[in-house]
């Protein structure tokens, strides 16, 4: 959708962007956490993402795993967002309610529509279109690099938030339990230069 936004547009909204402060880790009402392990095989920390996980590609979501869920804790949830989407809030690409937190990882197009639920309890929830799902990142030609964060929470026990929830519902159910969380961070951009092949290499994006 926003690949069709001219460049110059995109470049004059540059400076318009939601803030990483308001992204949902970074929310005081969450309280003191201990931090947990949140990676992927698919890109490192602050790489830009491939293609496939996009909306340029095959827009399925990228494989996930995590280590150093703490005891006692009773579910995970996850939220990705962009806070550099041209907006007042950061764009909501996935939301994933009560991981088993034994599993330790979401396989490569996992972030998928659900309805209710799967039989192992997880919920995939509402995106920032208010569909279920992984929605592939999107950003606006020439706006600059967005920076998808991967946020991952290990709750204690507290209330669930029924069938498909959105950010909302779950930032208010996660108040006050959580004890641990891990930040991943992919990059992606239009009509930037985008690092590829050998280091020091670059590519129109």
């Amino acid at each position: 959708m926003l690949e069709h936004v001219p460049h110059w547009l995109g470049s004059a909204l540059k400076g318009l962007r939601a803030g990483s402060d308001k992204l949902v880790i970074a929310q005081p009402g969450l309280g003191s956490f201990a931090a947990l392990h949140l990676a992927s095989p698919a890109f490192a920390n602050g790489a830009r993402l491939p293609e496939r996980f996009t909306a340029d590609g095959a827009g399925v979501s990228p494989p996930l795993f995590w280590t150093g869920v703490p005891e006692g804790t009773e579910r995970l949830a996850l939220i990705v967002e962009d806070p550099d989407a041209p907006a007042p809030q950061p764009l909501v690409h996935a939301v994933v309610w009560d991981l088993p937190p034994h599993e330790g990882e979401l396989k490569e197009g996992a972030i998928r529509a659900d309805g209710s639920g799967d039989d192992d309890g997880r919920d995939v929830g509402r995106n920032s279109y208010l569909g279920e799902g992984w929605l592939p990142p999107d950003p606006p030609t020439g706006h600059g690099p967005h920076h998808y964060a991967f946020q991952l929470f290990a709750l204690g026990p507290g209330p669930d938030v029924g069938d498909t929830p959105g950010r909302g519902a779950i930032v208010k159910a996660m108040a006050g339990r959580v004890l641990a969380a891990g930040l991943l961070t992919g990059t992606y951009s239009r009509g930037e230069e985008a690092p590829v092949g050998p280091a020091g290499s670059a590519a129109p994006a």
